[in-house]
């Protein structure tokens, strides 16, 4: 499939003032379009970039992570950040076992009433 990208967008012919007498050759990599830039990027990479098409339990995009990680930027925003280092990390900590929880549907209230009485999570089993 990248294959198929890479031979539309072949790389631009060498520059005309890099062959010709007018002025010195022109020194350092040639430009190269968006399109061919992410394609190089892309190839390395092209079984992990394109594992959604073959298992279907990888999402298409990264959203979940980015949704993840709003909370954390919303609170900075309202509050204009953390008082210090310690609140900071336990905001994120308690924040990261609230996301994993509801990723596994776990009711957040009762985990929430569980760890404020002093019990700790039993791991769920991965599937």
């Amino acid at each position: 499939m990248l294959c198929k990208g890479i031979t539309a967008n072949p790389l631009p012919p060498a520059d005309a003032r890099s062959q010709s007498a007018a002025g010195p050759p022109r020194r350092g990599r040639r430009k190269q379009p968006p399109v061919r830039n992410l394609l190089d990027r892309l190839f390395p990479h092209k079984e992990e970039v394109l594992a959604f098409l073959d298992n279907f339990r990888v999402p298409f995009d990264n959203n979940q992570a980015e949704r993840d990680l709003r909370m954390r930027t919303v609170q900075q925003q309202i509050s204009g950040g953390f008082r210090s280092t310690a609140g900071a990390e336990a905001f994120c900590r308690i924040w990261s076992v609230l996301a994993t929880c509801a990723k596994q549907g776990v009711a957040l209230l009762a985990v929430l009433h569980t760890l404020l009485e002093g019990h700790t999570l039993a791991p769920s089993p991965t599937t």
